[in-house]
Parts: C-alpha cells; sequence; structure tokens
C-alpha cells in the first residue's frame, strides 16, 4: 500500500483528531483539537497525516522538539488498516521531520493504560528508558487523574 505524508492542514483537524479517538489516544484530561491546533501553530512542531491514493486518512503523527529532543505524539493508524506498515511509516514520517531540523534523539511517551503498543515500538528500535516523569498541571481542568 502506498502512503503519502503531508503536514496536516487546519481542514484536516476533525478527521485527524477522529483518528485520534478512534485508536484510544485520546484521555479525558486532554483536548484534542487544542491540541492539534496548538501543533500546527508552532515552528517547533507538526502533525503529519499519511493518505492512501485515494485521499484516505491512513495514519498520523504529531511530532515537536524543544531544540534537543524530539518527540512523537498521538502515534496512530486506522484501525482498519492495522498490520499494513501504517504506524511505522508515521513513526518514520516524524523521525525524518525531526533529522530535517538537526535533532538526534527522538521520545515518546505510553500511557499505562496503553502498554500493548510497547512491543511495537521496540520492534521499531525504541527502548525503555529508566526515567522518573513529574508533572504538574499549570491551570485547573476537569478530570484530571
Amino acid at each position: 500500500m502506498t502512503v503519502v505524508v503531508r503536514s496536516a492542514s487546519a481542514h484536516d483537524g476533525q478527521a485527524v483528531v477522529a483518528l485520534w479517538r478512534a485508536c484510544d489516544l485520546v484521555a479525558s484530561y486532554n483536548d484534542p483539537d487544542a491540541d492539534f491546533r496548538f501543533a500546527k501553530a508552532g515552528a517547533c512542531s507538526d502533525v503529519l497525516v499519511g493518505e492512501d491514493e485515494a485521499g484516505q486518512l491512513l495514519g498520523s503523527v504529531m511530532v515537536g522538539h524543544d531544540g534537543h529532543r524530539g518527540w512523537l505524539y498521538y502515534v496512530a493508524a486506522n484501525p482498519a488498516a492495522r498490520g499494513e506498515g501504517i504506524g511505522r511509516r508515521m513513526v518514520r514520517a516524524g523521525e525524518d521531520w525531526l533529522r530535517a531540523r538537526g535533532v538526534v534523539k527522538v521520545q515518546l511517551l505510553v500511557r499505562e493504560t496503553n502498554t500493548k503498543v510497547v512491543g511495537f515500538y521496540e520492534h521499531l528500535g525504541f527502548e525503555v528508558a529508566p526515567r522518573v516523569v513529574m508533572s504538574r498541571w499549570l491551570t485547573e481542568t476537569p478530570d484530571q487523574p
């Protein structure tokens, strides 16, 4: 299957967010529409989409960097096309986007409720990095864990 990867447009937002939801990538405390808009507006971030020859959305990845480390978020493959290399293609597209900007390391986080994807990422050469991740909410939002 041929997958064409491009930078998402504002017009793609609704379909991309629907894909993220279909892949169970959205947490109750995240606003995926705001995440999409924020990534598209940033100089150091983007949302990439993968489509088939007919323009059907097959996958996505949100990518960004802090000048040192690159990050992949919302790596998604259309559930109807799983096992066809879409996820692998989207990870590679995100990595290529980072390489083009001189970023030499890529990271991603896997929610503890989504551990079924760990093997997929290990197969692509990712490894579990023993770290303590600390966070603090800067604003109050409903449904924060």
